[in-house]
């Protein structure tokens, strides 16, 4: 119910098929060589196109992050969290004074004289929102099926499942990444990644992760190609002098790529060969790449997004014509001390997202690369004293020349914490956790058909998404949620 399902595609049912023939040690170069087929193609990218994952780890709160802001929303939201009197700041909750200038003006107004700030940190990203180059996607988060909280609160579990262990920091994660509970080893990054290989002349930079190890781009035939915020990771006794010796360098060398005679040494010295070449071609692309743009110091998620621009800027280079990144900040887990590092946290997003929109614009590639939130899950309304519980649906942000923005989409949820059976509480599952509206694999899907995925590929990438849409008899539930040009 929870898991990918390549067996819905032949090309993915043969490449499980080969890896599991690459157990015998005789498979495993055809194996990896698979992403250079043309048949491995959904689609055959003539300009540029690249996905950027940010995620916050740690569960951001949401209701400090986009803040509910016309006068009843407000009321409830500064009541819920403590706030003062007079609309002042108090408890978890912000003033409503220091949201002016990060108010969100959307060109078309939302119902009910719904309104909306940033967090007061986030002024660049409220200036890209209000200029048309970031949008607003409210209350997304994993599901299996829609859900209203009646069929939530039933024992019927096959007939409406849950996510599995909801709530969960390390599952979620991995449920929001891959749509599979932790241990799972194929993402939707990765599975997107799998139909732009042929698209690249080199397919081993389709998926670049710039934050360490992560399952969103490991796809059946994508591997996750890591570097650092520096660039290329080298294999030390390759790139270097060992012991302050050249010739132990070049023997080291030539010993982790020389062809074998036994089977097994001879498939390993190939892929270290490949990892030598790949780090090399990194490293000489991105030397002739020069960026005009500044870049916040003291701030590791713009120092991502720098390496990230350079990577773009190196495409030709590279070979690559479509490419998922992710990067990534922490920080976000804060149960306590909500209003002393939220801010910290939410202003270098903010400050590193406005400088790499600003670098692809400078690379004149505005309209070509796309950048998305995500999160292990929201957190509670309620306060807990200092901070806030895990919760589960949460609002994101999209960035991009191609983002239809100024514009906040999907069903701004109540303000309340869900304790009654009022319709204003349909949308929490208690203390305020919000039941997501959106689904995780609705906004995939968007950026996917942005991208180039055909609507025939989705259910392979996507696992629950067929029970979603107008073909599902749910047009409440749109595949294609609007918010990509």
């Amino acid at each position: 119910m929870h898991l990918l399902q390549p067996h819905l595609h032949s090309r993915r049912a043969f490449l499980r098929r080969s890896g599991q023939l690459a157990l015998s040690g005789t498979a495993l170069p055809f194996a990896l060589n698979l992403a250079a087929m043309g048949e491995a193609a959904a689609f055959d990218a003539t300009d540029y196109k690249a996905l950027v994952c940010v995620f916050f780890y740690g569960g951001n709160d949401y209701a400090n992050t986009v803040v509910t802001y016309d006068d009843p929303s407000y009321n409830a939201y500064s009541t819920i969290r403590g706030g003062g009197a007079g609309q002042t700041a108090g408890g978890i909750a912000l003033a409503k004074a220091d949201l002016a200038a990060t108010l969100l003006n959307p060109t078309t107004a939302l119902p009910g004289g719904r309104q909306y700030a940033l967090h007061p940190s986030m002024d660049g990203l409220a200036g890209l929102f209000n200029a048309g180059q970031a949008a607003v996607q409210l209350n997304v988060g994993p599901l299996v099926v829609p859900l209203t909280k009646t069929q939530y609160n039933s024992s019927d579990r096959k007939t409406y499942p849950l996510p599995p262990k909801l709530f969960s920091h390390n599952d979620q994660q991995s449920i929001w990444q891959s749509s599979s509970p932790e241990g799972s080893t194929i993402g939707w990054g990765g599975n997107i990644g799998d139909l732009a290989l042929s698209s690249n002349s080199n397919s081993l930079f389709t998926c670049i992760n710039v934050t360490g190890n992560a399952v969103f781009l490991s796809g059946d035939s994508a591997l996750s190609y890591q570097v650092s915020s520096g660039g290329a990771v080298a294999i030390n006794g390759v790139k270097n002098n060992v012991y302050g010796s050249s010739a132990v360098k070049t023997a080291m060398s030539t010993l982790v790529q020389q062809n074998r005679s036994h089977t097994l040494e001879n498939e390993y010295n190939k892929v270290t060969a490949r990892a030598i070449g790949a780090e090399s071609q990194i490293t000489s692309g991105l030397a002739g790449v020069t960026l005009a743009t500044a870049f916040p110091t003291g701030n590791s998620l713009a120092d991502q997004l720098k390496t990230v621009a350079r990577l773009i800027a190196a495409r030709n280079a590279l070979g690559t014509r479509r490419q998922v990144f992710m990067v990534s900040i922490g920080g976000f887990d804060l149960h306590d001390k909500l209003i002393a590092q939220h801010p910290g946290v939410l202003g270098k997003v903010s400050d590193a997202l406005s400088a790499f929109y600003k670098a692809t614009v400078e690379l004149g590639v505005a309209n070509k690369v796309t950048a998305f939130t995500a999160s292990d899950f929201g957190r509670t309304l309620a306060s807990n004293g200092d901070g806030a519980d895990h919760g589960w649906g949460s609002h994101h942000l999209v960035v991009g020349g191609a983002v239809k923005g100024k514009a906040l989409y999907g069903t701004p949820p109540p303000v309340s914490v869900g304790n009654t059976a009022a319709a204003s509480d349909q949308w929490h599952v208690g203390q305020g956790r919000l039941l997501p509206s959106t689904s995780v694999d609705q906004y995939a899907a968007t950026l996917a058909k942005w991208f180039g995925v055909a609507d025939s590929e989705l259910t392979g990438i996507l696992p629950n998404i067929s029970r979603f849409g107008v073909a599902a008899g749910r047009p409440d539930y749109p595949v294609n949620l609007g918010f990509m040009g």
